[in-house]
């Protein structure tokens, strides 16, 4: 008998097949590709610049489909990443069972497979984004024996024709409704297609951001997935980027993940909510409150947050979403239910009855238990950030925080439980370390931080280098100064980084 998890599975190829992805094997790929007449397959791998490349095969036959399958294609490295020369580039992408989906835009019934890098011997490449998470997450459950979960809340603006019916009220959107939200509408698509290549959705609505101007409305919108492990939530992002922005295309719209697109207005980011587990259980809880596991991983975050930027905040106009009272951090300190700190604790259903029951007196049935719920969110990447990279170093500072000698010192010495930003409590702010101001300053932050995120040969120096090197190419150490008061510079410039990553 099939399980409900699959029966009620968006995913096509799941619900065909009637077992988890985790298990999908060649057989079964190539039996729902006869079964339901699939004509194409696309390979996307993730390129340096954290975009998605496509490499497409048509089926011409049975032993050319399990061919494409077992033994992957070459491609250029040299064109792909920055740091590979074009003496030696060829590379090797296969594709990873478990990602299949039907491609919702196709005209031709087409699967898409993500892929993994390996090199001429036919071992995994050590500097592409999905090897280096994955030798984050090994990493973690060797020293910690915990296994590390995920996931992004994922904003992005619509930028579209300004329309007179219904205006929205600037800065004052959340969680609007149709029709006064315009792009409703291409939200729930997106979600739907999401769900159906395999992403784990939690819920969609429209943010604060609401901006106009003589012939453009732009609104704020958000998609927040569940935690899955660590692979898959970077995974669910690179495709939920790829589908949102296919679907701007496909309504005559403008979707951009920039960080900034006008001083002044809600920048968008990209929070990321992480979970520690062990055998199943969330060890970030113990009782009714946070285990000292969850106070020493934040410990982790908070000491290699300005490195961090290097991965999650890497356009200068990362900085400029960075700044007091747009609710995006600025210093390095942690809250509970916080909104101003960096590290923000989330409520987490933890002690709190049978809301339910009260809400529905009629209810008989005991409520679902949510208290394995609770996640830690890192508040400042945006979506300028290659997010395979920016999980692995989430994954390798958790590590870090959980092998830290102070861990828990730190962890008390940061914690605040005031809005920093406001008048009263700026002694308090002021007193707080903070985060880098530029891309530049995130470059020499990874630098000094460069053992931490080596060890294990997670990260290969060269990928720490070449990460700095392009950081430090933007020469924005004095981006706010240059540009104050210059809206037509800002403009050029958030131009140039609209569909950065």
């Amino acid at each position: 008998m099939v399980n409900d998890s699959i029966a009620l599975n968006p995913n096509p190829v799941i619900q065909h097949l009637g077992k988890p992805p985790e298990e999908f094997t060649k057989k079964d790929l190539i039996k729902f590709i006869e079964d339901n007449n699939i004509k194409a397959v696309n390979f996307r791998h993730l390129g340096g610049d954290g975009r998605l490349k496509t490499l497409n095969f048509v089926i011409s036959s049975k032993p050319q489909l399990d061919r494409v399958l077992s033994a992957g294609e070459r491609v250029d490295g040299s064109s792909l990443f920055s740091y590979i020369d074009s003496a030696s580039s060829d590379l090797y992408i296969v594709p990873r069972y478990k990602t299949a989906f039907v491609n919702p835009f196709s005209t031709t019934p087409t699967l898409e497979l993500l892929c993994s890098y390996y090199t001429k011997d036919g071992t995994p490449l050590p500097s592409s984004p999905e090897n280096i998470l994955k030798k984050a997450n090994q990493s973690l459950l060797k020293s910690t024996g915990l296994t590390f979960q995920a996931m992004g809340e994922l904003e992005y603006y619509v930028i579209a024709n300004k329309q007179n019916q219904y205006p929205a009220t600037t800065q004052k959107g959340y969680q609007e409704s149709a029709p006064f939200c315009k792009w409703e509408t291409l939200r729930y698509e997106a979600m739907q297609a999401i769900a159906k290549a395999g992403g784990r959705i939690k819920y969609g609505h429209s943010e604060v951001g609401h901006i106009f101007n003589e012939e453009h409305e732009m609104e704020q919108n958000e998609i927040e997935f569940l935690p899955v492990p660590v692979e898959d939530a970077a995974d669910q992002l690179v495709i939920a980027k790829w589908i949102l922005r296919m679907m701007g295309h496909k309504h005559g719209v403008v979707v951009t993940f920039a960080p900034k697109i006008l001083v002044g207005h809600a920048g968008s980011g990209l929070h990321v909510h992480t979970k520690l587990m062990n055998n199943g259980t969330n060890a970030l809880i113990n009782g009714g409150g946070l285990s000292e596991t969850a106070r020493k991983a934040i410990a982790g975050y908070l000491r290699l947050a300005p490195s961090l930027t290097a991965l999650g905040n890497t356009v200068p106009l990362s900085f400029l979403r960075l700044v007091p009272h747009q609710e995006s951090p600025t210093n390095i300190c942690w809250g509970d239910r916080n909104r101003s700190v960096l590290v923000r604790v989330p409520l987490g259903w933890l002690n709190v009855g049978n809301m339910a029951k009260d809400a529905n007196p009629q209810e008989t049935d005991e409520p679902t238990a949510f208290s394995d719920s609770q996640t830690v969110e890192f508040r400042c990447p945006d979506g300028s950030a290659n997010i395979h990279l920016l999980m692995a170093g989430l994954a390798v500072a958790a590590r870090h925080g959980l092998e830290m000698e102070n861990a828990l010192e730190l962890a008390k010495k940061l914690y605040v439980d005031v809005n920093i930003f406001a008048d009263e409590n700026n002694q308090i702010q002021q007193a707080l370390p903070q985060l880098p101001s530029s891309c530049w300053d995130s470059a020499e932050c990874l630098i000094k931080d460069r053992q931490i995120y080596e060890k294990d040969n997670v990260f290969p120096p060269t990928v720490i280098d070449g990460l700095a090197k392009i950081l430090k190419s933007y020469n924005d150490n004095d981006l706010s100064q240059r540009f104050y008061g210059k809206n037509d510079e800002i403009q050029k410039l958030v131009d140039r980084y609209l569909h950065f990553a």
